[in-house]
């Protein structure tokens, strides 16, 4: 199969959705701070399930279900250090059972996602770490999906500059293909910035002359920001990826999405002719509405 890199060359490729969100439609519980990491462990079938339907959607790339999957996590969850690779490498193995044909890409999630408190979509942890401390967090699951086999790493949901630093540095010494997308809002100024406050064209250009990132964009985004976060991204002259939720607000404290889930799929052809190469959903996007996406780009 030739590489995610060379497909983004000649087309539009789609992603996948919500994998938290299809696992708890199905009725599985992924409440607690390992959110759908913990069914790693538990009931991996269900993981395979839930990647086998976005497939069957039209879904050309599997997102791994360690998002939230750390060994500080693991073991915060009494998981052995050990036993914590292993489940985290084990993602890759079952994204690509339920994906079959197409590609995977390892889900490298924020430092906010391991704290299970909704700080992704602050990025307040930056100010007590410095980029080294936060390269050094990401390493390890990094390693491990590339050496699994992951033929992409999907570095995202990054709400801040520094972290977006860190992700960057650690692709470049490991040589492996990355996707960076940054949870992204707009100002009263139509300036698309981090969920820090900083310029996300800032954070993109830092990208320009780094090879292992094959595209960079936006997720976990609301859909009225991605036409002006495609503008945002272009400055690094790479394909662009969008992944936004369905517009939803996340309550932290009750961990539940409020609102109604879906993306309008008018956008999408907007979105693709801005510029977008790897489109798909994020949270509270199912196969149905993936499946609606790939008739729109096909």
């Amino acid at each position: 199969m030739r590489s995610l890199g060379d497909a983004l060359a000649t087309g539009t490729v789609i992603l996948d959705g919500g994998l938290s969100t299809e696992l708890q439609a199905c009725g599985h519980d992924v409440s607690s701070a390992l959110w759908s990491a913990r069914l790693l462990r538990d009931d991996p079938a269900a993981i395979v399930a839930a990647h086998a339907a976005f497939a069957a959607a039209g879904a050309q790339v599997a997102t791994t279900a360690s998002y939230q999957a750390t060994v500080e996590g693991f073991g915060a969850a009494g998981v052995n250090a050990a036993e914590a690779r292993r489940l985290i490498a084990s993602s890759v193995a079952l994204a690509r059972e339920g994906q079959g044909d197409g590609w995977v890409a390892g889900s490298v999630g924020p430092y906010g996602a391991m704290l299970a408190d909704g700080s992704e979509y602050t990025g307040a942890y930056v100010e007590a770490m410095s980029v080294a401390d936060l390269r050094a967090f990401h390493r390890p699951r990094m390693e491990l999906l590339a050496a699994a086999g992951a033929d992409v790493l999907a570095c995202e949901t990054v709400p801040a500059a520094a972290e977006a630093e860190a992700l960057i540095a650690e692709a470049d010494a490991l040589g492996v293909p990355v996707w960076l997308s940054l949870t992204t809002v707009v100002d009263d100024d139509g300036v698309v910035r981090t969920r820090r406050g900083e310029r996300a064209e800032d954070v993109f250009v830092m990208t320009e002359h780094v090879d292992a990132v094959i595209a960079v964009g936006v997720n976990c985004t609301a859909p009225a920001a991605v036409g002006p976060s495609i503008d945002a991204a272009a400055v690094a002259g790479k394909p662009v990826v969008v992944y936004p939720n369905s517009g939803e607000g996340w309550d932290a404290v009750a961990r539940s999405w409020i609102g109604t889930p879906g993306i309008a799929t008018d956008d999408v052809p907007r979105w693709v002719d801005a510029g977008a190469r790897l489109v798909g959903g994020c949270c509270r996007v199912r196969p149905e509405h993936i499946a609606a996406i790939a008739m729109m780009i096909r």
